[in-house]
């Protein structure tokens, strides 16, 4: 199980190709291409975890199932929190070990990420229902240098989750979706957006 402090920033991707570009340019290789990610956060009743700025989250990345835990944030130029995660064989039973143990699914969010690195830190481009975001994590003093870089402002900083994220985006749109996931966010009747709440309780599968 890996534990570390997990430093990072997000900012908003108006121009994919152009940041790609701006990668090459600073010696970035590609890590992962692109690649499918399904992740489901869970919590216990009356969200404990939540409450206490904590997350719980089985990712399906790929092929690959991951369980991560995160203990509460620091939030001021950088988000700082302690991050503990380990490779899980099989998903669908980490699921079920989960209920059983009182922990129910949250909220779900989905989104294509690839990977960059520099040999130093890590960027990611991920490409979401509500928008492409970008992700630099490292050392804080190596992240502003990165930014700077790829044409990113301090004031283009973003320290929330995707979570967060999405609700603020649900708020400004008053849209109906319930999770962060392609099929979720369409233009919805009320059957459609009764039947997206019902897959956000539901168990993360394989096939979504």
């Amino acid at each position: 199980m890996a534990s570390s402090k997990e430093i990072e920033i997000k900012f908003r991707v108006a121009d994919k190709r152009a940041l790609t570009g701006s990668l090459r340019a600073a010696k970035f290789r590609v890590v992962t291409p692109r690649t499918h990610e399904m992740n489901m956060l869970y919590d216990l009743p009356g969200q404990a975890l939540r409450k206490r700025g904590e997350l719980l989250r089985l990712r399906k990345y790929g092929e690959q199932w991951v369980l991560t835990h995160k203990s509460k944030g620091k939030a001021g130029r950088h988000k700082m929190r302690v991050e503990l995660e380990t490779k899980v064989e099989d998903g669908p039973k980490m699921d079920a070990v989960l209920h059983a143990l009182g922990f129910r699914p949250s909220f779900r969010y989905e989104k294509f990420r690839a990977e960059w690195s520099d040999g130093r830190g890590h960027v990611v481009v991920d490409e979401t229902p509500i928008g492409n975001f970008g992700e630099i994590e490292g050392p804080a003093r190596w992240i502003d240098q990165t930014a700077k870089q790829l044409g990113i402002r301090p004031d283009d900083y973003l320290t929330d989750t995707y979570a967060g994220l999405f609700f603020a985006w649900k708020r400004r749109t008053r849209s109906r979706a319930q999770e962060m996931t392609f099929r979720a966010i369409r233009p919805q009747s009320p059957a459609s957006s009764r039947r997206s709440s019902r897959d956000t309780r539901a168990v993360l599968t394989t096939d979504d």
